[in-house]
């Protein structure tokens, strides 16, 4: 047996579901990014318009904490020149550092309190913002989760090259060194948030899933992104956690129905039309238990921000969710397994219209969880 056959092997046995208690009853919470230069700062605004389901925020300011570097730690066959992060299977200690990686990753897998001290953490250079958020959330009694977010391995293995431009997705031995780097990555964040006594979510953010059937990704399977996506829940789903993906435009709907995440984070101010055409694998999802998040507040267009308000959000809802409704779900029933969000992060933006979007997302769930539950 090989050891890729022997970490499938260890992935399989060790797969269990959450155990966490979460009900999500059309509560808000945050995708990421906040374009704030202090993560106390940052975190007091979340808890202001978030307090049910804070998450932890990434600052766009911090260079440490971009999408395709913050998740980069302990990961070999990463090399840098200047400010360029590359992959790099060629060095001369590549071989030895793939090594000691795997059987660092196998160790972990097995027993997940060594994760710890293990070099799948994330460090507070790389994510200020997680470890503030542990610390404050005992100050906060209506805290009903803990969201925590991580780069999916799609959007990273293609968002770098290597020195010829190559994304690491074409490299079979990169694609699964960052699959179970970000997998193990991912089950750090859940067992470090869980300090604070609280259930965890964790959203796989993956952007570049946008691309499915382009011609730019015209090679990659369906096949291959069930094994990442399934690597990713599995690890979060071992520890306990809820495991969410974020995509914030269209992409293979059904692909992702079909698989174990417990939540669906989307765009459903620019794409739920393009959702919705999976109205069968859209009610199957929801028969199973499990939660849509809704991304209605707009972050894409400043003209969009600043026309939208709570009460026509509400109505964009209700419009949409009339397609789901069925004799068995009613609005109530489709809003106790909703959660309401922004449509993407907030980080592009300027402070003021943040705290716009944040103060709708906040104001469109209160409204509905008044009107329905």
């Amino acid at each position: 047996m090989n050891i890729h056959d022997t970490l499938a092997m260890s992935s399989k046995t060790n797969h269990m579901k959450a155990d966490s208690p979460f009900q999500a009853g059309g509560y808000a919470t945050l995708i990421g990014s906040i374009p704030l230069t202090d993560h106390d700062e940052a975190l007091a605004l979340i808890f202001e318009h978030t307090p049910h389901i804070p998450l932890w925020p990434q600052l766009p300011g911090n260079r440490l904490e971009g999408m395709l570097r913050q998740f980069n730690e302990g990961l070999p066959g990463i090399d840098t020149d200047g400010e360029r992060y590359y992959f790099n299977t060629k060095s001369d200690h590549f071989e030895a550092d793939q090594l000691a990686f795997y059987e660092e990753y196998m160790d972990v897998a097995e027993n997940s309190e060594h994760l710890a001290g293990s070099r799948f953490k994330v460090s507070p250079s790389h994510a200020g913002g997680l470890y503030r958020l542990v610390e404050k959330a005992g100050k906060h009694e209506n805290i009903l989760a803990l969201k925590g977010q991580i780069t999916g391995p799609f959007t990273l293995l293609t968002g770098m090259s290597d020195r010829d431009n190559r994304a690491g997705y074409y490299d079979p031995a990169i694609r699964d060194i960052i699959t179970k780097g970000l997998a193990m990555k991912a089950a750090w964040q859940v067992l470090f948030l869980k300090k604070a006594g609280k259930p965890v979510i964790i959203f796989i953010d993956e952007p570049a899933l946008a691309g499915l059937g382009s011609s730019a990704f015209i090679s990659v399977s369906k096949e291959d992104i069930t094994l990442d996506q399934s690597e990713m829940i599995q690890a979060i789903h071992h520890v306990g956690g809820l495991a969410g993906i974020h995509v914030c435009a269209n992409t293979d709907w059904a692909l992702l129905l079909s698989l174990d995440f417990d939540i669906l984070n989307f765009d459903a101010y620019g794409f739920f039309d393009r959702l919705v055409s999976c109205k069968s694998e859209l009610n199957d999802f929801l028969d199973r238990g499990k939660v849509l998040a809704w991304g209605l507040i707009p972050t894409a267009e400043k003209e969009h921000i600043l026309a939208e308000t709570t009460e026509s959000l509400v109505a964009l809802w209700e419009r949409q969710a009339a397609q789901l409704v069925t004799g068995k779900r009613d609005f109530a029933a489709l809003l106790r397994q909703s959660l309401i969000t922004p449509s993407c992060g907030t980080g592009s933006l300027t402070a003021e219209l943040a705290s716009r979007v944040l103060k709708l997302t906040q104001e469109v769930s209160a409204t509905l969880r008044g009107k329905y539950l």
